[in-house]
């Protein structure tokens, strides 16, 4: 749902400004497809990991942890996590919209990553 609710309109909107993504949408988080993720890094040489959680012990994390291991020399600006709020689920759907990753939150990032 979040991949075609923010990330992929955020993917046209980066597209737009001339900046190509490779998107990535790991469908488990054991196993997570490491491989594909450092392959991709390796042709990129960044990363941007956008997930629907709170950024304290997150999936993203790990996957960061693993890149800053495992692809460090092939990094050519910090990894950017871009996750959830750090506070509770609120109720209210206004609130939720700022809760929830936004497709600004993920061109922001991928704009940063690229120092642009």
């Amino acid at each position: 749902k979040m991949l075609s609710r923010v990330v992929m309109p955020a993917v046209e909107e980066l597209e737009k400004q001339g900046i190509s993504v490779e998107v990535i949408d790991l469908r488990s988080v054991r196993p997570i497809d490491y491989l594909t993720v450092v392959e991709s890094v390796k042709k990129t040489n960044r990363c941007v990991v956008v997930e629907e959680a709170n950024p304290l012990s997150a999936i993203s994390s790990e996957i960061a942890n693993h890149l800053q291991r495992w692809a460090f020399d092939y990094l050519d600006a910090p990894i950017i996590k871009v996750n959830s709020a750090d506070v509770p689920m609120p109720y209210s759907s206004s609130l939720e919209e700022l809760y929830l990753p936004q497709i600004d939150d993920i061109v922001k990032a991928v704009k940063e990553v690229n120092y642009i």
